[in-house]
């Protein structure tokens, strides 16, 4: 093969790996019903690939033969070692090996998805709440550690930790890699619609990197977030996708063609994907009539008043502020109410906003959150406060990895007046 081709299909196998490693080692985790083996089953099945493509071209279903090739070299891999010395005379443990798959039960029928069912196994009830998000978000979604550690503000070391529990649980328990029963699914279903989120969040404004935004990751959340209705139609899981649509539908307007940032409130509104809205304003008094409203809805109701609003000025701001106060009720977090603390400013002025704000910070769970200083800075910046706003401005910058984030913090400190 010519060497051009043979580079056209390592940046192919390449492209493959960046697309498609995370739903093919779901699959070979329900294959081979382990997470180390699928592991190895992977990288076995990618180097393969390597070694045979670039010969023999591209086969007519790569993922087909990526997941096969994984599968056979990990009955092959377990054959050669020593405690498998005996397989044949194992019939149970041969069967497991090569048959095609656990046999589906009506319910899994209709999932159809490996991805989404080993979700729900890294959230089952035996592992702590927040290492099934940690678990979740590095084996099925492929984050890295520190990109998990930046979305759950908890320093990269305890989430290796949290991971590498959570991993040695399953195998000590041995939970299954299946689908909850119906009367189970209530109990996973929270931290489900967590992580799905925060997968949406990574994709929608990335915690590291060139980039603002992972699209594969933002548009996984979303898909994950349509079969999740499709299983359970209850209005939190209307509520979320609805959340993400909205969201979503801003991609194309945040950011110049060079990937720099742009504002909510500078943003071409005629750039917002109308689809989209409509289909999650929808999604939202769904979730909203069902009488049963919940954090998802909520968020989701506030994002559509922001997608229905035809320009920054004519926010509904007070509706906004109500919502969010709904919203602490139910959930209290920091970092909502510093989100409530930005549509105070916007209604009644930065000053109103940087004592709230101040309130917030003095407690101290808001230290590490690059957000709350560039909210700081904004709101001295707009009040004149020069020195206050550079000092905030250099701490938001300490804190941020994402290249677009740090380009737009540094403009706005350097455009200060001595």
């Amino acid at each position: 093969m010519p060497s051009a081709d043979i580079a056209r299909v390592r940046a192919e196998i390449d492209a493959l790996y960046r697309r498609e490693s995370r739903r093919i080692f779901a699959t070979l985790i329900r294959l081979l019903g382990d997470f180390e083996r699928a592991e190895e089953a992977l990288s076995d099945a990618f180097r393969a690939a390597m070694e045979k493509w670039p010969a023999d071209g591209l086969p007519q279903n790569p993922v087909s033969w990526l997941i096969s090739a994984g599968r056979f070299k990990s009955i092959d891999r377990q054959r050669r070692e020593k405690r498998f010395d005996h397989l044949e005379d194992r019939p149970d443990v041969a069967e497991t090996l090569t048959d095609n798959a656990p046999a589906f039960d009506e319910r899994e029928g209709l999932l159809e998805d490996d991805r989404l069912r080993l979700v729900f196994t890294c959230c089952h009830p035996a592992i702590a709440p927040d290492a099934q998000v940690a678990l979740t978000l590095r084996e099925v979604c492929g984050l890295a550690t520190e990109e998990i550690a930046a979305a759950f503000l908890t320093p990269a070391p305890t989430i290796a930790q949290r991971i590498v529990r959570a991993k040695g649980k399953i195998r000590d328990a041995n939970i299954p890699y299946q689908v909850p029963s119906r009367d189970e699914l209530p109990a996973r279903l929270d931290s489900v619609l967590r992580v799905v989120y925060l997968v949406f969040n990574e994709g929608y404004s990335a915690s590291s990197g060139d980039s603002a935004t992972r699209p594969d990751l933002s548009g996984e959340a979303i898909r994950l977030g349509r079969l999740l209705r499709e299983l359970i139609p209850e209005p939190e899981v209307q509520g979320l996708l609805a959340l993400m649509l909205l969201h979503e539908s801003r991609r194309e307007a945040r950011a110049t063609p060079d990937g720099d940032l742009i504002l909510l409130d500078e943003q071409d509104r005629s750039r917002w994907n109308r689809e989209l809205i409509e289909e999650g304003a929808a999604l939202t008094r769904a979730a909203f009539s069902a009488q049963r409203v919940g954090t998802y809805s909520l968020q989701a109701a506030i994002a559509a008043v922001h997608a229905e609003s035809p320009s920054a000025a004519e926010t509904d701001w007070s509706e906004i502020i109500g919502l969010y106060d709904l919203l602490l009720r139910i959930q209290p977090s920091p970092i909502i109410a510093l989100n409530r603390t930005v549509a105070v400013a916007q209604l009644r002025g930065p000053q109103l906003g940087l004592e709230h704000l101040d309130e917030l910070l003095a407690d101290g769970a808001l230290d590490e959150y690059q957000l709350a200083h560039a909210a700081r800075a904004d709101f001295c910046r707009r009040l004149g406060r020069n020195d206050e706003a550079r000092a905030a401005y250099t701490r938001a910058i300490e804190l941020t990895a994402q290249g677009p984030a740090r380009r737009f913090l540094e403009r706005r400190r350097a455009a200060l007046q001595a």
